[in-house]
């Protein structure tokens, strides 16, 4: 199980959002060179993010992009959900009658990665970016 590189970037770029749009809107070339993320990547992750309604856009000299609800309302899973990226821990689809390995049961160990999947994202469903602004400010020194 692993999240691509699509999720985790969202995540640090509405973060760094989230340290910054209180001042101005910020601009996706700011994030990019804070972040480390090719800005058309985040173009394309912003796209998804708005029309999601997780940012609002602003045009103009001083536009940019700004958060469309506060910190603590936006948790990670909304985050995911809106950029289409999924947390599977097996490959089955859960109500189907298929097994996991194409067979007509599902595989020995899939009720422990089912748990794991639910544990995951329950952790997801109550982060939001206020927690990880708060844990980003605990951790500089």
């Amino acid at each position: 199980m692993k999240l691509t590189s699509k999720g985790r970037y969202a995540v640090m770029a509405l973060v760094d959002l989230a340290r910054f749009d209180n001042i101005n809107p910020v601009s996706l070339r700011d994030i990019s060179l804070r972040q480390g993320i090719s800005l058309d990547y985040l173009e394309q992750i912003f796209s998804k993010l708005k029309k999601n309604q997780i940012v609002k856009s602003i045009r103009g000299t001083q536009g940019g992009y700004i958060l469309s609800k506060k910190p603590n309302e936006i948790k990670l899973t909304n985050i995911f959900h809106a950029v289409d990226e999924k947390v599977k821990t097996v490959q089955c689809k859960k109500d189907s009658k298929k097994g996991c390995n194409g067979k007509a049961t599902k595989c020995i160990t899939h009720n422990l990665w089912d748990e794991l999947e639910n544990h995951i994202n329950s952790f997801f469903e109550k982060k939001s970016l206020e927690d990880l602004l708060k844990s980003n400010k605990e951790h500089r020194y």
